[in-house]
């Protein structure tokens, strides 16, 4: 069995070669990175850039510096950030395009909440980094403007998205017509209001982190009998679908605790403590022999698709061991372990360095797919090795 100190050097090695792929293979030399790099790690110069990849490459550069103060991270972290103020930042209408051609001309203007919390997400976490000035107050001002363009003041919550000018609009990333909210944009929008909240303990901030949390996640997003996220919703939040994503079930349960913890609110920790450990448990149904979660399962139709996930494994890694620090349940530590395992021995790509997206349910890897493009990053399995990292480090 792996003990935790070998499992600790390992995951601090793994840490430092995500980076050194992203160091070596992204670099577009006209600026910023590329938008996309294949299986064989060839970029792709005309590929389009997007927002999601982009504000991840900060978050993931800027949060690799703030732990590590290697200088090369804090320099890519700088040139992140300087793209993105450059090339995605809405002059007139403030906020982000979704993506931007390879010469940084704009493609997709309209303002997708997704991606705009991962901006704010990048933002806080560079200032939270190089404490500079100018991401603070860039992360105020985007913070400003969704709360004014996107909050629903009538029902609570975010809508998912709108045109350049923040118009209405139903040019959904993540779903369609009378699906105004979702689960994924708020659990990607809480995200980053927690991380704001730590850098700046504005009133403001606070409450909405309060009231996407306590209201929100708890009162429509968490379903209180299966303890499953439900996945999209009208404007009044009248639910309108019946997957269950186990990925992001198992990310929410560590990241919603997270969010307790920065609020500092004794009774809502112990809420919340109890939420998440539910949360964990109820993944657990989709937990395969092999340590690795389905990625989606389908209660009306019985469809499972069984594809093992890069970003789930990251996820559940930290989710199960977040889950064996609230309830000291050893099953939580070794499945932990196991996701671990499960990653070493079937996504680590030991040829071409970084990992495969996916396996399928017999673990061959996707030996074509993209190790880079908008929604393959270095965010869940940096931040999973970070998490780990932090965790198991002696205080």
């Amino acid at each position: 069995m792996l003990t935790l100190p070998a499992m600790l050097q390992e995951v601090q090695q793994e840490f430092r070669r995500i980076f050194q792929y992203w160091e070596t293979h992204d670099i577009d030399p006209r600026g910023g990175f590329y938008g996309r790099v294949d299986a064989q790690n060839r970029p792709d110069p005309a590929a389009d850039k997007s927002i999601v990849l982009n504000a991840r490459i900060l978050w993931s550069f800027s949060n690799a510096y703030r732990v590590t103060k290697n200088p090369a991270y804090r320099t890519l972290a700088d040139r992140a950030f300087a793209y993105i103020q450059q090339y995605f930042l809405d002059p007139k209408h403030g906020g982000f395009y979704w993506s931007v051609q390879a010469d940084g001309t704009p493609r997709v203007t309209t303002k997708q909440l997704y991606g705009q919390g991962f901006a704010l997400y990048g933002l806080s976490e560079y200032y939270r980094a190089t404490k500079q000035a100018e991401a603070l107050t860039a992360a105020q001002h985007l913070f400003r403007t969704l709360v004014e363009r996107a909050y629903d003041s009538k029902n609570s919550g975010f809508i998912e998205a709108f045109h350049q000018d923040w118009s209405n609009t139903d040019e959904y990333i993540l779903s369609k017509g009378e699906l105004r909210k979702s689960m994924n944009t708020h659990l990607h929008l809480i995200e980053p209001f927690t991380n704001l909240y730590r850098i700046w303990p504005d009133a403001s901030v606070q409450k909405h982190v309060r009231s996407m949390l306590e209201h929100d996640f708890m009162q429509h997003i968490i379903d209180p009998t299966t303890y499953h996220m439900r996945l999209f919703f009208t404007e009044d939040w009248q639910v309108r679908s019946s997957e269950v994503s186990y990925g992001h079930d198992i990310e929410a349960s560590w990241l919603l605790y997270e969010t307790a913890e920065v609020l500092n609110d004794k009774a809502l920790l112990a809420k919340t403590k109890e939420l998440s450990l539910k949360m964990a448990t109820a993944t657990l149904e989709g937990l395969n022999s092999d340590g690795a979660l389905t990625y989606e399962y389908n209660p009306q139709t019985g469809h499972k698709n069984e594809e093992r996930s890069w970003w789930v494994l990251s996820e559940q890694l930290v989710g199960y061991y977040n889950a064996y620090q609230l309830s000291g349940k050893q099953h939580f530590l070794e499945k932990a372990r196991k996701s671990w395992e499960f990653i070493k021995t079937y996504l680590l790509d030991t040829k071409n360095g970084e990992w495969y997206e996916k396996t399928d349910a017999a673990h061959h890897p996707s030996l074509k797919a993209d190790k880079i493009n908008a929604w393959k990053c270095p965010y869940h399995n940096s931040r999973a090795c970070y998490e780990i990292m932090h965790r198991l480090q002696p205080k």
